[in-house]
């Protein structure tokens, strides 16, 4: 332990660690340091301390005494030892022997006094650190205590001594001890390893965040697009019966197209489309005047079938008056006729279906209900001789209809042809069978079926209808509320025909007309209107008012076939 230190070969060690440094020769020029003087007489009471223990600032005697000479010695008799029989020293001697190479602490020109062990204060370690248990230290027996007459060997160890600064000795080998625990770097360790950990932590937590950012900016930009991930696929219900309720408009409507038919009318420069349906197997339909009116006597009318099949159809009879007119169809099969209803069973607000081809669209179908009844209604008068005017008792609906639904049915709630639709009340105004190209705003007016089903009879018959007359001529510039009997026909005869239904019930030129069967007329069409809801030879009752008096007439209605 050693090896390499300066001293003479063959030291021994001390009881308490200390290397004993051999006393150099004589002859080598070596000398020995002078011994301090009396305690008494060099060195103050107060320069050593309670207990004995030297001062170790305070070197002993005077400069002059440091150059005196020692007396010599034996080599074998210690210098510390009084000889026998003397007393012992006063003063306490050095804790080791001279330093033959001057070395400091102890040889020239350092002091002597031993500098102070380094300490190592243990502190309490960090929770969680493991702490060696250090080594239990080497105890050595005290030496015994030496008595001022006993003499001391020189080189005897010498006795233990308890200051902890007098034990230090440079060149001692260092004795065992555990390891150093310090407790501030290892808490600065730890606070380090935290730190790291919660940079590692933020550093996680923000990549997390900015991947998790730009996933969720992917998605969102794919849900916003395509409405998800992947192949889009809407929810669908799945496949259902076809079938439908038979008074529901879907089942009326399944039932009703096969027997409605789209005309397309051309003849004498004109052209247009409307719309009928089938009366019976033979092939008459029915539609509207004006609907074939285009045609005249040489012109085309082709007929188109739900299915897509066309058919070419010739006019069997038609009449201005009642807006009406049949067509017939050959070599055609499968035709299957529409269910005729009773118009006179029809209640405001029940609910209607109207099939057409409005503007050509086939095969159309809207619904409503029945807005009114009995609602008078005039339309045509383009000739302005009045031979094509239409005077209509009308059934009155909201659903939808518009140019190229007339001649089409408007069914009842059960599927049965109530009425034929014919003319509608345009934005403008005007009451026209077409309608002019405004489309429907809601008031759309057809033909009783009571009256084209006698209509169409007597079409398929013979061509021709009859019209129900009273046998009077109205004036129909006059203003006032009822239908006033003119003062002279419209020919230049009488007013009231002779032996017509009005001369026989004394009607006269000049009454005024104001209640058919109880109910008001407000005017000559309105008359016109009425009557003609009925058949030849149907008894009507008359309320009218001669000279401020009002009194009642009935008659039976006569039939006139000039339609």
């Amino acid at each position: 332990m050693n090896e390499g230190k300066p001293g003479t070969p063959g030291a021994s060690e001390g009881p308490d660690g200390d290397f004993v440094l051999a006393r150099p020769e004589r002859p080598d020029g070596d000398y020995e340091l002078p011994r301090p003087h009396d305690a008494t007489a060099s060195t103050p009471a107060a320069d050593v301390p309670d207990g004995g223990a030297p001062d170790p600032r305070h070197r002993g005697g005077t400069s002059a005494d440091a150059s005196e000479p020692a007396p010599a010695q034996s080599a074998d008799t210690p210098a510390s030892t009084p000889a026998p029989g003397a007393d012992a020293p006063a003063h306490p001697q050095p804790l080791h022997d001279p330093d033959p190479y001057s070395t400091p602490p102890y040889g020239e020109p350092g002091p002597w006094a031993p500098a102070p062990p380094v300490q190592h204060p243990a502190a309490t370690p960090a929770h969680g650190v493991a702490v060696g248990v250090p080594p239990v230290p080497h105890e050595t027996a005290p030496a015994a205590p030496v008595t001022p007459t006993a003499p001391v060997a020189q080189d005897a160890p010498a006795a233990p001594v308890t200051d902890p600064w007098a034990r230090y000795d440079p060149w001692a080998a260092p004795a065992a001890v555990a390891p150093l625990q310090q407790a501030d770097p290892v808490e600065e360790d730890v606070r380090r390893r935290r730190g790291r950990r919660r940079r590692a932590l933020t550093g996680g937590a923000l990549v997390i965040a900015l991947v998790s950012g730009v996933a969720g900016g992917v998605v969102g930009v794919q849900l916003e697009r395509n409405g998800g991930i992947g192949a889009v696929e809407l929810p669908q219900a799945g496949v259902e019966a076809p079938d439908r309720d038979p008074d529901s408009v879907a089942g009326i409507a399944a039932q009703a197209l096969p027997s409605v038919v789209t005309l397309h009318v051309s003849g004498g420069g004109k052209a247009g489309t409307g719309t009928g349906f089938v009366l019976d197997d033979r092939g008459h339909i029915l539609t509207n005047d004006h609907v074939v009116e285009p045609a005249g006597e040489d012109g085309d009318i082709t007929v188109t079938f739900h299915s897509g099949d066309t058919a070419e159809a010739t006019v069997v009879g038609r009449d201005s008056g009642y807006d009406l007119a049949v067509v017939r169809v050959k070599g055609v099969r499968g035709l299957a006729p529409l269910p005729l209803g009773n118009s006179d069973n029809v209640r405001v607000g029940d609910p209607v279906v109207a099939i057409g081809a409005p503007f050509d669209l086939a095969g159309t179908v809207t619904s409503g209900i029945i807005s009114a009844r009995e609602r008078p209604i005039t339309a045509g008068g383009e000739k302005g001789d009045g031979s094509d005017v239409s005077y209509v008792d009308a059934l009155q609906t909201d659903a939808p209809i518009n140019p190229g639904n007339s001649g089409g049915p408007l069914l009842d709630g059960k599927g049965r042809v109530i009425g034929i639709n014919s003319a509608i009340r345009s934005a403008d105004g005007g009451l026209d069978p077409e309608g002019g190209q405004s489309g429907s705003i809601g008031l759309g007016f057809a033909i009783p079926i009571n009256q084209g089903k006698r209509v169409a009879e007597e079409l398929i018959e013979t061509g021709k209808a009859t019209h129900p007359v009273i046998g009077i001529t109205l004036d129909m510039e006059y203003s006032g509320d009822g239908a006033r009997v003119a003062a002279e026909g419209s020919d230049g005869g009488p007013p009231v025909s002779a032996g017509g239904p009005g001369a026989e019930a004394g009607i006269r030129p000049g009454d005024v007309i104001t209640k058919v069967d109880g109910r008001p007329v407000h005017s000559g069409e309105e008359l016109i209107v009425k009557t003609r809801a009925h058949r030849p030879g149907d008894r009507l009752e008359l309320t009218l008012e001669r000279g401020g008096e009002e009194r009642t007439v009935s008659l039976v209605l006569g039939s006139s076939d000039d339609g």
